[in-house]
């Protein structure tokens, strides 16, 4: 009888902690609508950029990839972002798509330009710089290394 007592105190603490760590685990994840206003770029890849990810500024978050989708005819990567309505971005704004470290994700790092008219919501930023795995900057480097600056024949 003492055994059964015990099982069933042991179960009803795994619920409850099970129940804790879920709510602690929904409170804690994206699962909030980004609000501000939206805004779109091109590139031609964007290999491993996920929904979610940060839109940053100098380091600092000031949106949300909200979505991605193919272009049927350009065949470029659409990525749509939600930025704070906060942020005014000149309409020269370049957004690129660089790693949060070696194991993290991905996020679009935006820097402004110098002109006075600002990107309206709905939008497009016009100067992207594409994604570069660390194996075409590697390439890149062993490259530069061996070109001997041009043709020897």
């Amino acid at each position: 009888m003492k055994e059964e007592v015990r099982n069933i105190v042991v179960g009803m603490v795994t619920l409850v902690v099970l129940v804790f760590a879920a709510g602690l685990s929904f409170s804690s994840s994206k699962l909030d609508t980004p609000t501000g206003i939206t805004i779109i770029a091109e590139f031609s890849q964007i290999d491993g950029l996920a929904v979610g990810n940060e839109v940053r500024m100098s380091g600092i978050k000031i949106g949300t990839v909200t979505g991605h989708r193919l272009d049927p005819e350009t065949f470029d990567a659409v990525v749509t972002m939600t930025i704070k309505p906060e942020v005014k971005l000149p309409n020269d704004t370049m957004a690129s798509i660089v790693s949060a470290g070696i194991i993290v994700g991905k996020y679009i790092r935006l820097r402004p330009g110098s002109s006075k008219d600002l990107l309206k919501a709905g939008g497009t930023i016009e100067k992207t710089e594409d994604f570069k795995s660390l194996e075409e900057q590697v390439g890149e480097i062993i490259f530069l290394a061996t070109d001997k600056g041009g043709d020897s024949k």
